[in-house]
């Protein structure tokens, strides 16, 4: 008797997730005049009759499972849920294969975190000050006490943008080449080297590895600790952005800027590049929202009223893609992911280190910030080519 309640209840609970998966599927192979249209109305029905179950979401706003309790808010949120899955499908159903899609990381995203707001600058410009987000908080999650010394780089600089060339592309697609292990003998470079922006991670370097991670650079994104230190190791041409973790950040973009010597090393906790053979025009400062975004609201890190603390730092790779999640049409990742099964795997592609190198670290925390990233590649919002995530 106990069993048939239980075979009741989870039959209850799965015809309901059948039906729209149903619905899904078939309005994409119906020759409907809108299967969106078609959708809805039949959606809608089931609504009224009570047969349909409504999305959970996380503490961050991610959805997560389906339950069988519905509240009128949680139909309006199903119905959107549903619906976008067939949108994406009625809108980029007809490009050719490998043809970027128009605002698809945008709208994927938005599909999992309905709170998803796209406009957010890459890059710091003269205007900063009326960036709301970012102007309450220190570094690294705003600019707060650091407004004078980023107007005098600004100025400077000149620039604010990708450039003209890649300004004027409608539709871009990014890729963020991390610097796992997992890249080595992956023989990724030429499917790399196709991306119209291509972002690298402090001083991984590019020459003698061409064939696992290409030759292309669109920028460099760092800090002073992660900075190539040899000259020689740049890129014939990229631009040089500074991610600011510390006040210390800006006063060494500063000296790289107007090429000054630097004489105080006090505040850094390595030794750092003491040149960056870059023009002025070719240097950025990356917005800080999208440390702030990383850490509070997409990985769900400690607030610490609003200061680098314990465990609330994102690493720069999940900056990088949340940067990226902003600015692309298309996004995807090579180089993600650290098997901690295998600590006899490489840890970095260009290195001898193994993965048992890595020590519980005090900024930031792995296994959260491994959980937001499953959520974005199970979500199709970034594509792993390296299936590391």
């Amino acid at each position: 008797m106990i069993r048939m309640k239980s075979t009741r209840s989870f039959m209850f609970l799965i015809c309901p997730i059948m039906v729209l998966i149903f619905l899904y599927y078939s309005s994409g192979r119906l020759h409907l005049r809108s299967p969106v249209q078609k959708s809805q109305a039949d959606l809608n029905r089931l609504l009224a009759a009570g047969r349909v179950v409504a999305s959970e979401y996380d503490k961050q706003g991610f959805h997560t499972k389906l339950d069988r309790k519905l509240t009128p808010n949680e139909k309006d949120l199903l119905l959107s849920l549903v619906r976008r899955p067939l949108e994406l499908q009625y809108k980029y159903g007809n490009l050719s294969k490998g043809e970027c899609k128009p605002g698809y990381a945008e709208a994927k995203m938005t599909s999992i975190y309905p709170k998803f707001s796209k406009p957010a600058p890459m890059f710091l410009d003269p205007n900063f000050k009326r960036l709301s987000k970012i102007s309450s908080y220190l570094p690294p999650f705003g600019v707060r006490t650091q407004e004078n010394i980023i107007d005098h780089i600004l100025k400077a600089t000149k620039r604010y943008s990708l450039g003209s060339e890649l300004d004027g592309i409608s539709c871009k697609k990014c890729i963020i080449i991390g610097n796992g292990g997992i890249l080595f003998n992956k023989s990724l470079g030429s499917q790399i080297d196709q991306y119209d922006v291509v972002v690298r991670l402090n001083e991984a370097p590019v020459v003698g590895f061409e064939k696992d991670v290409g030759s292309k650079t669109t920028m460099r994104i760092t800090y002073p600790e992660g900075a190539i230190q040899k000259t020689e190791r740049y890129e014939k041409s990229s631009l040089f952005v500074l991610s600011a973790f510390k006040t210390m950040d800006f006063k060494w973009l500063r000296h790289m800027v107007f090429n000054e010597k630097l004489r105080r090393v006090e505040g850094f906790w390595k030794s750092v590049a003491r040149d960056v053979p870059r023009e002025p025009e070719d240097i950025r400062i990356l917005n800080p929202y999208f440390i702030q975004e990383a850490a509070f609201k997409f990985i769900g890190l400690p607030h610490h009223n609003g200061l680098m603390g314990r465990g609330n730092i994102p690493t720069l790779g999940t900056v990088a893609i949340t940067m990226a999640l902003h600015n692309c049409d298309e996004v995807a990742v090579a180089g993600f992911g650290y098997d901690m099964n295998t600590p006899h795997a490489p840890l970095h592609y260009y290195e001898k280190l193994m993965m048992s190198a890595i020590k519980e670290s005090w900024t930031h925390n792995i296994s959260k910030e491994k959980e937001f990233l499953r959520k974005l590649v199970k979500g199709d919002v970034i594509q792993d080519l390296t299936n590391g995530i």
